[in-house]
């Protein structure tokens, strides 16, 4: 699907007062979406576009339980003075540079300002997401493979 087509759809969608849609056929997915995430809607409003990646086949089960650890970090480590890693950019969070890779960062972590902790995929480009602090990992906020948007909190830092 190219351009030209997305730019049909959307017409479409206009057209007819559509606020979603989505297809997805064997390798290929894309997602469409009309209005403003603060519930105003306008007859002008501009979708927000993204495709996300193919899915993978399920995943052994202990990389199962790899990729569920973050979420299950004791809530202790949490901290009212943790800092946030924010995403500069709306597209599809990845916590390492490859499915077979392991995570750029995980829980306990220390990072520096020049520590690349994820990737946000904008456009099939793969953008380096750097720490721009240092301190601890303490959180991670999103699961690896889901859309993001520009400002969302991706992870907190335990600043030292």
């Amino acid at each position: 699907m190219d351009l030209k087509d997305i730019k049909a759809i959307v017409d479409l969608m206009k057209k007819n007062s559509i606020s979603e849609f989505e297809l997805e056929k064997e390798e290929f997915k894309i997602k469409l979406k009309r209005g403003l995430a603060g519930g105003g809607h306008s007859s002008e409003d501009h979708p927000a576009l993204y495709q996300a990646p193919p899915q993978p086949l399920p995943a052994p089960a202990s990389q199962i339980a790899a990729a569920a650890a973050p979420a299950e970090a004791p809530t202790s480590t949490k901290n009212s003075t943790d800092l946030e890693i924010t995403s500069p950019m709306i597209g599809s969070f990845y916590a390492s540079p490859s499915p077979d890779s392991p995570a750029y960062v995980q829980v306990g972590d220390k990072v520096g300002p020049e520590t690349v902790v994820c990737i946000v995929e904008a456009m099939k480009v793969m953008n380096e997401i750097k720490a721009e602090v240092s301190g601890v990992i303490s959180e991670i906020l999103v699961d690896n493979a889901k859309p993001v948007e520009f400002g969302q909190a991706l992870f907190k830092v335990r600043p030292q």
